[in-house]
């Protein structure tokens, strides 16, 4: 009869209190980074200022939720930038048009945007077996292209929508609204990852694409699905950025991409695929926006920064085959 230790299974679990690992890592690391901060400037402390980090890590946290289930497949999106930035222009413009009727679905019109980008980067992975990263970088040039002859490479005119504003800047007893949407959301997949057939199929798929196809599973509507859904999110996420720097600009999108899958990674999701819990994509969006705000306390150059991310993920990325070589 074979015993596990009590402290720690092999899923990354500690089995005595059935929490998991890098959310505890995550947090001891962020009280470091917090701590460490506060030497140099102690109104890192106030609960302000932890409030207002809470609010910025909405946003990474909602884009991260939607990278997270694109990389449990065992992809990619590298559209991410451009899907924020183009769902970000289309609701501004509709917002700012004058025009009530178009005013009134400036929202509806962003999300639509980002599911539809999201689709066809699913219907490119799924139909024509495009790796992901090369179709998805194809399709973020294309959108680059399309914002850049619909603005004429100057600021977009528009307004943000005003319940894009409340949500991203306002709060609620205290608690920034923007946080507590990233709750609900969060809520959501992480219900749809534990509770639905839909949810076992995509751990399933990003394990053994292969084996789910035998089973009789419909794989290439998975796949156009997890994408779909990962587009609404990132459009979800840039109408929350639009709506707490109140404008969309160019290239607004463009220094999210490396944060969010370092949170994904972070957080323990394998970047091959089929393992990852959502509490660990929680907990590194907050870990991450933290590192950021303290390093810009810093004065460090945002070249500098985006560094940093990409360590992460390259060190991320050799702990996890390093756990996969027998």
């Amino acid at each position: 009869m074979s015993t596990t230790s009590s402290s720690t299974t092999g899923t990354g679990r500690m089995a005595s209190w059935g929490v998991d690992r890098s959310v505890v890592i995550l947090l001891v690391a962020s009280v470091v980074v917090l701590a460490g901060a506060a030497l140099e400037s102690p109104g890192v402390l106030s609960v302000n200022y932890l409030l207002q980090q809470l609010q910025i890590a909405a946003i990474v946290g909602i884009l991260a939720t939607g990278a997270m289930l694109v990389i449990l497949l065992g992809q990619i999106d590298l559209s991410v930038p451009l899907t924020i930035t183009g769902t970000a222009i289309l609701a501004t413009s509709l917002a700012g048009s004058g025009n009530p009727t178009l005013a009134f679905i400036a929202i509806p019109a962003g999300l639509a945007g980002g599911l539809l980008i999201g689709a066809v980067n699913g219907l490119g992975v799924a139909i024509f077996r495009i790796p992901a990263m090369v179709w998805t970088l194809a399709v973020n040039a294309m959108l680059l292209g399309i914002t850049v002859f619909y603005t004429s490479g100057a600021k977009p005119a528009g307004a943000p929508p005003s319940l894009m504003v409340f949500l991203a800047r306002e709060r609620t007893v205290g608690i920034p609204n923007a946080f507590l949407l990233w709750l609900v959301v969060g809520a959501l997949v992480l219900f749809m990852l534990r509770r639905t057939v839909f949810g076992n199929y995509i751990y399933a798929l990003g394990q053994s694409p292969r084996a789910l196809f035998l089973a009789g599973a419909p794989v290439e509507r998975i796949i156009v699905g997890v994408f779909a859904l990962a587009g609404l999110l990132s459009s979800l996420g840039g109408l929350l950025l639009v709506g707490y720097a109140n404008q969309a600009y160019q290239g607004m999108g463009d220094s999210y991409l490396m944060p969010v899958i370092a949170a994904v990674v972070l957080g323990g999701t394998s970047i091959f695929g089929g393992s990852g819990n959502y509490s660990g994509t929680f907990m590194g969006a907050i870990f991450i926006t933290l590192l950021a705000s303290v390093l810009s306390l810093m004065q460090v150059p945002d070249a500098l920064r985006q560094m940093v991310f990409g360590g992460i993920i390259l060190a991320m990325l050799l702990i996890d085959r390093a756990r996969r070589t027998p």
